[in-house]
Parts: C-alpha cells; structure tokens; sequence
C-alpha cells in the first residue's frame, strides 16, 4: 500500500465510515438523553412529594443533588473585580488558542511569555476529490 493514491483511498473509506457510524450515534444518543431529561423530571417531582433526599430501590438509589453553574454576564467587570481582589483562581487554567496565535503573531520577535510553550507537529488533511463540472 505504498501508493498514495490507494493511501488515500483507504484515508477517506474509514473517514467516511465514521462519518456515517457519528451521524447514527448522535441521532441515537440524542434521543436517548431525552428519554433520559424525562425520567430524571418524574424521578425529581417524586424526590419533591415525598421531600427526599435520596430514595432507594432495588433497582438503584435516586439521589437529589443541587448543581451550579456560574457564568459572566459582564467579562469587563469580572476581569476587574478579579484584577482588584487578586483572585486570579477564578479563571481557568488553559489559553485560548485561536486568540494566543493571533496574539504571537503580533508579538513574535519577543518571543513566547514566561511560562508558556508551545508544541507543534505535522499532520495529515485528506479532501475528497473535486467534482469537474462539465
């Protein structure tokens, strides 16, 4: 299989499989966690009846949890209020990469800020091949 045509060829076979077998898994699955979104509302309005916490079955044990989720309305302020209280925990640790290459592409002759590295590797993009209209 050294010819890049039959390389590619093989390429776009299994991507196209998976394509295929993606589709019908997010089909499924969504309809699955809306099965789901449904029995976790009955299971929530028996949890509220019976003012439980938890209820156990022999088929498993329900438990009632309370989740958060924080967002920001307003990332200027934030950004300020984070600034002013030195609580720079309150962000998450990753950079964004789009914006940072954007960034350094500005800035490259100074080189890349304390504390950051950069990794980089090739990699492989297969197209399908154009079809010639005639």
């Amino acid at each position: 299989m050294n010819n890049m045509e039959e390389l590619v060829k093989a390429y776009l076979t299994i991507r196209n499989e998976r394509e295929k077998i993606e589709s019908e898994y997010k089909d499924k699955d969504a309809a699955l966690k809306s099965e789901m979104s449904v029995l976790e509302q009955a299971m929530l309005a028996n949890c509220n009846s019976v003012n439980a916490e938890s209820i156990k079955t022999p088929a498993g044990t329900v438990l009632k949890q309370l989740k958060e989720r924080y967002t920001c309305s307003d990332r200027d302020n934030f950004n300020k209020f984070v600034i002013e209280h030195g609580a720079v925990e309150l962000f998450e640790g990753r950079i964004h990469q789009s914006n940072f290459k954007e960034f350094m592409s500005e800035r490259h002759e100074d080189g890349l800020p304390p504390g950051v590295n950069v990794m980089r590797e090739f990699g492989i993009t297969v197209r399908k091949p154009t079809v010639k209209l005639s």
